[in-house]
């Protein structure tokens, strides 16, 4: 984002609206600290900071490589190239019913890396990837857009110049064997030790039919490791046309 500063009144209407406080006040002007911002492009929208001069403008520049890993993961109103999908990117869990991106026997998790609130940059999404490949992930979700930026998959890294970006949030995600649910758990628990940010953790699986009713078998590994497990969650009712067995 770009302010005019021979429209701008210096009003600071827009200071608050920013996520990460990358605006202030200089000489009664309005400023962007461009290493700061991630072009989210809040403070750009009209119904959002209503800008008595119109002094907030998008550039072309926010679409070129590689400033345009902020925009496209951090502004929700913007489509990844790749995938086609907007936000993050990924459409995870929500379509497993057709596209059988996890399937009996597996778990899906997703590493929503930045969220709640902080952001993160590109140099901590890669201690994560590295760190879940050592542990033994030997795949990442092939339709979501971060898999696209990693210059070797096989081993979980970004290029130099993909490091230097800060975003709003990205999803690190992959699908395992059940059975080797613990380890990667324990990964993550050790490495959000070593990151600058926060994450939220999401996992996907099929469920289960019980004598006394239907049963997330993941449930009861993740309250004896020690993570509290939300009751609410996005649910595929089986009624998309399947692409793939599942």
């Amino acid at each position: 984002m770009h302010i005019d500063v021979d429209k701008c009144i210096g009003c600071g209407l827009c200071i608050p609206y920013c996520p990460v406080g990358a605006i202030s006040l200089e000489n009664n002007k309005a400023h962007i600290d461009y290493d700061k911002c991630l072009e989210c492009g809040t403070c750009g929208r009209t119904r959002v900071v209503r800008c008595p001069k119109g002094a907030i403008i998008e550039e072309e520049s926010v679409y070129q490589w590689p400033r345009s890993i902020r925009k496209y993961f951090s502004d929700p109103m913007a489509y990844h190239p790749e995938t086609r999908v907007p936000g993050r990117g990924t459409e995870e869990v929500k379509t497993n019913d057709v596209t059988g991106r996890v399937r009996k026997g597996m778990v899906g998790i997703a590493v929503e890396m930045g969220r709640p609130c902080l952001g993160t940059t590109f140099t901590d999404v890669e201690k994560v990837t590295k760190a879940l490949v050592e542990a033994g992930v030997t795949k990442f979700e092939k339709d979501n857009p971060l898999t696209y930026l990693m210059v070797e998959p096989e081993k979980g890294t970004f290029s130099d110049e993909a490091k230097q970006a800060r975003v709003v949030s990205c999803i690190i995600e992959f699908t395992i064997p059940a059975n080797s649910l613990g380890k990667t758990l324990t990964t993550l628990k050790k490495v959000a030790r070593e990151i600058e940010t926060v994450f939220s953790l999401d996992l996907i699986s099929r469920c289960e039919e019980e004598e006394d009713g239907i049963e997330v078998p993941v449930t009861r590994q993740l309250e004896a490791m020690g993570f509290t497990v939300r009751p609410n969650a996005k649910i595929n009712l089986g009624l998309g046309r399947p692409l793939k067995e599942v």
